[in-house]
């Protein structure tokens, strides 16, 4: 029953996203709605404090949410209920960041290669073009080597 509150507790201790946008530690202007990319690759501390970004993703020590023993020489063996729904959230939230990274990354991508499309097309009518320029060109010059042969070959007769 007490690991139910704890972990229920910590899933709304979460900001939303308009909370992170608008708490943000930053002094960043940033557009109505838009997160920096520092806000947006952060995730918060489940514990209530906002210690920034983190590089190693580990809690540094921090022991909050926590059961210690009462004895000193004994150690808890598994994580606590909390910490683990802690771990989760913190995975899902940088989950959520690394897809939406991705997104962007696919749609950069889709954008180049739209951009190389019409550059291409734009070559392909060009050569085209001057493909068939080069064979009516052809077929001229051999239609007056026809005739000039055709003229040599009776003024010999």
């Amino acid at each position: 029953m007490q690991d139910q509150a704890t972990s229920s507790m910590a899933a709304s201790s979460l900001p939303s996203s308009s909370e992170r946008s608008s708490s943000s530690a930053l002094n960043l202007e940033v557009k109505e709605g838009m997160e920096s990319d520092d806000e947006i690759r952060r995730v918060p501390e489940i514990g209530g404090e906002a210690t920034g970004p983190t590089t190693s993703g580990r809690n540094g020590g921090s022991t909050t949410g926590t059961a210690q023993p009462s004895s000193g020489s004994t150690k808890k063996r598994g994580r606590s209920p909390a910490d683990k729904e802690n771990k989760r959230l913190k995975r899902l939230l940088r989950n959520r960041v690394s897809a939406q990274q991705a997104r962007e990354r696919k749609k950069a991508y889709l954008t180049d290669l739209e951009v190389r499309v019409k550059e291409l097309e734009t070559s392909n009518a060009e050569l085209e073009e001057r493909l068939s320029t080069m064979q009516n060109e052809n077929q001229m010059l051999r239609q007056i080597l026809k005739n000039t042969t055709a003229g040599l070959q009776e003024g010999r007769k």
